[in-house]
């Protein structure tokens, strides 16, 4: 069957279901029980954070404009997913049209890509603050710090345009069952070429993915290996033991996301591990975003203290 012959029939396919977690109904209650549980304290503990930010006026520095935006694209990123998830869990025929599935793939990946942008530049701050501490000052200010945020939110929104554009162009022509939680590319890409051959658009689709994936990351990496090697060289006690809690938040934050990142995304449409993916989707997708306010709140005495204010707590 040609392209254009699959895209003649594609039409048949109006919605796709969405299998999530197929169990008994005690199960699925219990569920999402749980997800609802954590979907609020992520909202909760996101949010406690943008507000300490924007209260308490010592915040007003870039490392935590940086945190506070990046918070906020946490609340964004639960909210693209979860309340589909949430409301499968409770629904009969877990469905979702087509419209609705590429608007989800697209604000989903648009909120990963801004993810891995604002972790990079995380780890940039951090790299000035304490490699060339003299500079900082001038080289981070208000104004390009919000400058660096307005990249990341638009860049980040622009990355996925095309791929998400190409496979909403792919014919689904009959299958349209996933076995997943949301509209992921994997499982898309699985469903088309079920109708006919789409490397063209597996290559694009895995090479934008890989090349965001690892340029970020390596990109982080680097930048904390050179962080590391200065703290070790500080002379005050107290002076490694804030830069190496501060670092340390920012790495368990970048394996706790690329670790599960680059085992569903490297090679979408590959079909490996294909029973695995949906729980690495949801370790990153729900699971991190709620450990992040914890992770950074935890080891911060600053962010503690504005946390303690805006709760009203002694």
């Amino acid at each position: 069957m040609s392209i254009s012959e699959a895209r003649n029939i594609s039409h048949t396919v109006s919605e796709f279901i969405l299998l999530g977690f197929p169990c008994r109904w005690e199960i699925q209650f219990l569920l999402f029980s749980i997800f609802f549980v954590t979907y609020i304290l992520t909202l909760l503990g996101n949010m406690a954070i943008v507000c300490a930010v924007r209260w308490d006026l010592r915040l007003h520095t870039p490392m935590y404009i940086l945190l506070a935006n990046f918070s906020f694209l946490e609340i964004c990123y639960v909210n693209s997913d979860v309340p589909n998830m949430l409301a499968n869990f409770l629904s009969q025929t877990k469905t979702i049209s087509f419209a609705q599935c590429f608007l989800q793939l697209y604000f989903f990946f648009s909120l990963g890509t801004t993810e891995c942008l604002f972790l990079s530049i995380m780890a940039y701050d951090r790299f000035l603050a304490i490699c060339h501490p003299l500079h900082y000052p001038t080289v981070m200010t208000i104004k390009f710090c919000c400058s660096l945020v307005i990249f990341c939110w638009v860049y980040g929104f622009l990355w996925f345009l095309i791929p998400v554009i190409l496979v909403t162009q792919l014919p689904f022509c009959g299958p349209n069952v996933i076995d997943d939680f949301l509209c992921d590319l994997g499982p898309l890409l699985a469903l088309a070429s079920a109708c006919v051959p789409i490397p063209g658009t597996v290559l694009i689709c895995g090479t934008m993915s890989s090349l965001l994936i690892f340029a970020t990351f390596f990109y982080i990496i680097g930048s904390y290996t050179l962080v590391l090697r200065a703290v070790v060289q500080v002379p005050s006690v107290a002076g490694r033991k804030k830069a190496f809690s501060t670092c340390s938040s920012h790495l368990a934050v970048v394996f706790l996301f690329y670790g599960s990142v680059m085992m569903t995304y490297v090679s979408p449409g590959s079909g490996q591990a294909e029973g695995m993916q949906k729980f690495t989707t949801l370790f990153y997708s729900v699971l991190t975003p709620f450990f992040n306010p914890m992770i950074y709140s935890l080891r911060n005495k600053e962010m503690k203290d504005a946390l303690k204010k805006v709760l009203g707590v002694s």
